[in-house]
């Protein structure tokens, strides 16, 4: 059994979501965790350090039974920009804003900003994009197959003096490079009404890590 197989059979034994998990060339294994998205969302659930504590321990005695070599190991909450990989994570997040990189440029970018809509029929995703004016000929983007399309609704195709509309981008998830929820800071306990810039929002990740004051895991 290979380290992920095991990182994922603990952590979701524990009862947990396995959102990620990266090994470094130096040795070092980080594993982010989540609450299930039914218990998360059923009780506004976050995940502390006792979890990490919880799931650090866990994973500490399955490495060890089965010989997987590292350095030191760090888990912790995904943080507020939390990444999406799979078809599940974009259902969970669905109406949240997200950062969306693809592989191969389309028009001329790679990093799309907007809400993720509902899964498409066909299996394609669908992101409203943040409003952009139309062009002077007052036509959309055209969606080309297979491939991601900017495009916006056909009543929205105005006069290029008139208000700027919405558009959005279809894709797939294998044209996704990353994906990121765009992090929400708010102060008050209460949902906040605009999403922050990633470098300046504080950390609310919660992490528990095997080494203290430089000793490691052998």
């Amino acid at each position: 059994m290979n380290w992920q197989s095991a990182v994922e059979r603990t952590v979701t034994g524990l009862g947990y979501d396995l959102v990620d998990a990266e090994k470094s060339a130096g040795g070092l294994l980080r594993v982010y965790i989540d609450h299930p998205a039914l218990a998360h969302a059923a009780a506004e659930r976050f995940i502390t350090v006792d979890d990490c504590e919880r799931v650090t321990r866990q994973l500490q005695h399955v490495l060890e039974v089965d010989s997987v070599p590292y350095e030191r190991l760090e888990v912790s909450s995904p943080g507020l920009d939390r990444p999406l990989r799979k078809a599940e994570d974009y259902a969970r997040f669905v109406g949240e804003q997200i950062e969306l990189t693809l592989k191969v440029p389309f028009q001329g970018r790679k990093k799309y900003v907007g809400e993720l809509l509902a899964q498409l029929e066909g299996g394609g995703w669908r992101l409203l994009l943040t409003p952009a004016v139309v062009t002077r000929a007052g036509k959309a983007s055209k969606p080309s197959k297979g491939a991601a399309a900017v495009r916006a609704p056909e009543k929205t195709a105005q006069k290029a003096s008139e208000a700027p509309v919405d558009q959005a981008l279809d894709f797939l998830l294998e044209e996704v490079k990353e994906a990121r929820l765009v992090p929400v800071v708010d102060f008050k306990g209460r949902p906040a009404s605009q999403p922050v810039d990633p470098e300046s929002a504080p950390s609310t990740e919660m992490r528990s890590v095997d080494e203290v004051e430089g000793d490691s895991i052998q």
